[in-house]
């Protein structure tokens, strides 16, 4: 961690980031990346993603089940859709991960319109806060569909803050989707952002591992279904109960 290599634009690291990286006649001010999940960490759906999933299973198949066996905290879309179908011994082909996903995303609007569905302590004023700094640019990593997290950050009026991210269309594997995220960064910025200079922001183990695996900091918040304690054992940089206090995290991220 304390090496300052560039993360977005190394030619020895496996994935190729450096052609979004090739303009830096315009160099900003950005030094910081802020990388976000977002169920568990900046809003809890009261349970409209797994609503979804269930309806979209008994619309495009005809199927009644549950999904009480299928771990769906930090894992993407398109992972979790594979081990629906398994599950319910369905054929896993493209057409089908794709025809279940579409059904899925049919259904999340009007899930998410539940009164448990919130936006998490702290994470309006966190955001906020971080918008005023100049140096510090801030996108997203999650294993949402695109399309999916747009549904639900603005259904909670949070998805201006993000200009880019990663997402499930990018990889069905999380730990694959974080050099997505710097690289779009890298491009929207025209900026290199030095490995010490990531903090991915999240609420499982799932997540610390995805930070870890590109090198940056990581910061746990046990706000989703982990707790604080099953979170320190995953060695995160900084581990909070919540977002509340944004002076704290601020400490840790500037």
């Amino acid at each position: 961690m304390g090496k300052h290599t560039s993360l977005a634009c190394s030619r020895n690291r496996g994935t190729n980031l450096a052609a979004d990286c090739e303009s830096r006649r315009h160099p900003t001010h950005v030094k910081t990346l802020v990388l976000w999940d977002i169920d568990g960490t900046l809003i809890s759906s009261g349970g409209a993603g797994e609503r979804a999933l269930v309806a979209a299973l008994r619309d495009e198949f005809g199927i009644v089940g549950n999904l009480e066996d299928i771990e769906l905290a930090g894992r993407t879309d398109h992972w979790i859709a594979r081990k629906v179908l398994a599950k319910f011994a369905l054929p896993d082909t493209t057409e089908n991960v794709s025809r279940y996903l579409d059904g899925y995303l049919r259904w999340l609007p009007g899930e998410l319109d539940n009164p448990e569905a919130r936006t998490l302590p702290g994470v309006r004023a966190l955001l906020g806060a971080l918008e005023e700094r100049r140096n510090v640019a801030q996108g997203l990593l999650t294993g949402n569909l695109r399309h999916g997290a747009e549904i639900k950050l603005s259904h909670h009026r949070l998805w201006a803050h993000f200009q880019f991210g990663a997402f499930a269309d990018d990889s069905e594997t999380r730990n694959e989707l974080g050099p997505h995220a710097v690289r779009r960064a890298c491009a929207h910025h025209s900026v290199e952002f030095a490995a010490d200079r990531v903090f991915v922001i999240g609420d499982t183990p799932h997540d610390v591992a995805c930070g870890k695996i590109i090198g940056a900091h990581t910061i746990a918040v046990a706000t989703g279904r982990s707790t604080v304690e099953e979170l320190q054992a995953c060695g995160p940089s900084a581990t909070f109960a919540d977002l509340s206090d944004t002076s704290a995290v601020l400490r840790v991220l500037t």
